[in-house]
């Protein structure tokens, strides 16, 4: 890696971080990248990315560090958050934080960032696996206008599109928006080719008639041949997605808002993760209908037992 160029940081390869450091990687953007799996570095070193074994060291060696962690637990953790190490991480620091967690806990890490001299950008992907792996994302910015604009350069070869939402916690609000339809939208096509299954239609016809209509889209043409193939290899997890319609729900919820889909489809995911497909694509929530119509069409004790399971 060239030395007189300041690396990127990038904290987080799983499903969604490994593809986007990847597309960095080979438009020539130098990295230095950390993974708790180190196993999921092995690509990015492979393409000239260094990699760290502490997310110290990125901290140390890059002015931008792009966060896509798990969740607000290992953004806490894995920042060292709360400790003496915290500050010295992020003073002159761009922190850009692309991890789906909820507004309230990204506007208290923006102030903090900033009460110790680092910038913060809330920087929320709309897409999975397969545009992450394509560069095609939609990006959903809010922060310091002049900040985000600096990073989109950064961001052009992981992001089709970014979108400047204005202040911090607006960004994770438009991913709300457009995750409530997303979600109910998979829901619905699920609930689509389990009614014409039923009905003792041909799931293949099902899909041509759909993938030829108005009502096609790239999410429906992945989605409903994953369900024809019944191949439930993860783009985006059903455990994931309940993550997210828990979000939604609870601030729609909070601001006193009308949303009952997303709250029909978050006890059928729920439903999903107790039938135990957690880590299967967001589409098996086909499986929750299965185990309705299995009992009479009757889902209370299903969604009883997911929600005991999830707390």
């Amino acid at each position: 890696m060239n030395g007189s160029v300041s690396p990127v940081g990038f904290l987080g390869l799983g499903v969604m971080g490994q593809p986007m450091a990847l597309n960095l990687a080979r438009t020539g953007t130098p990295l230095v990248v950390w993974n708790r799996t180190a196993a999921r570095c092995a690509p990015l070193r492979d393409l000239g990315a260094d990699v760290a074994e502490t997310p110290a060291e990125v901290f140390a060696r890059a002015r931008t560090v792009i966060v896509m962690l798990v969740d607000e637990a290992a953004i806490d953790a894995v920042l060292r958050r709360g400790t003496a190490e915290f500050p010295a991480f992020v003073a002159g620091r761009t922190l850009v934080v692309t991890s789906s967690i909820t507004p309230e806990y990204s506007r208290a890490l923006a102030a903090e960032v900033g009460a110790h001299g680092g910038t913060y950008v809330e920087a929320p992907v709309s897409g999975s696996r397969i545009p992450a792996e394509q560069g095609a994302l939609v990006g959903m910015l809010a922060g310091d206008e002049a900040v985000v604009e600096a990073l989109r350069p950064i961001l052009q070869p992981v992001c089709r599109a970014v979108v400047y939402c204005g202040p911090v916690g607006h960004a994770l609000l438009m991913k709300f928006a457009v995750n409530l339809f997303l979600n109910v939208m998979v829901a619905g096509l699920a609930e689509a080719a389990h009614f014409a299954g039923q009905q003792g239609l041909d799931l293949r016809q099902f899909q041509a008639v759909l993938d030829a209509g108005p009502m096609a889209s790239g999410v429906s043409r992945l989605k409903v041949a994953k369900l024809v193939e019944r191949d439930f290899s993860v783009q985006a997890a059903v455990s994931d997605a309940l993550n997210s319609a828990r979000m939604i729900s609870e601030t729609a919820r909070a601001s006193g808002t009308a949303a009952p889909l997303i709250d029909l489809t978050r006890a059928l995911l729920a439903e999903t993760v107790a039938l135990g497909a957690p880590r299967e694509d967001m589409i098996a929530v086909v499986r929750a209908l299965e185990a309705r119509t299995t009992a009479g069409g009757e889902g209370a004790p299903l969604q009883q037992l997911a929600e005991d399971r999830s707390g």
